[in-house]
């Protein structure tokens, strides 16, 4: 399995990016998928995700009504479109998956068993 995240840059406060994770070894209509970002000094936190079904979707409440998480099955990839991008957005952003996670638990890091080798985004003001 991997997962490879890309889209990451550096943007004026108020811009937008889209990040994308490429995923390779499993299906991503099949498993809960996620996005968690991690700045430095600070522990991972969660962004986006939505449920192995695809029929829950769950957003952080810091980035709700700016980030939206979305798939491509055709192209087997899970996309973040990050608008109204801040300072505070800065962080590395990793994508998550796994297959056996319910949905209260979506934004719980360790229940993720595979991750992607992250993608630095970088908002200046």
């Amino acid at each position: 399995v991997q997962l490879l995240a890309s889209g990451g840059g550096l943007v004026q406060s108020g811009g937008s990016l889209r990040l994308s994770c490429a995923a390779s070894g499993l299906t991503v209509s099949r498993y809960a998928m996620a996005w968690f970002r991690q700045a430095p000094g600070k522990e991972r936190e969660y962004v986006a995700g939505y449920s192995r079904t695809g029929g829950y979707t769950y957003v952080a409440d810091s980035v709700k009504g700016r980030f939206t998480i979305s798939r491509d099955n055709a192209e087997n990839t899970v996309y973040l479109q990050m608008n109204s991008l801040e300072p505070e957005d800065t962080a590395v952003y990793y994508c998550a998956a796994d297959n056996s996670i319910i949905s209260s638990q979506l934004n719980n890091a360790v229940q993720y068993h595979y991750w992607g080798q992250g993608t630095q985004v970088t908002v200046s003001s």
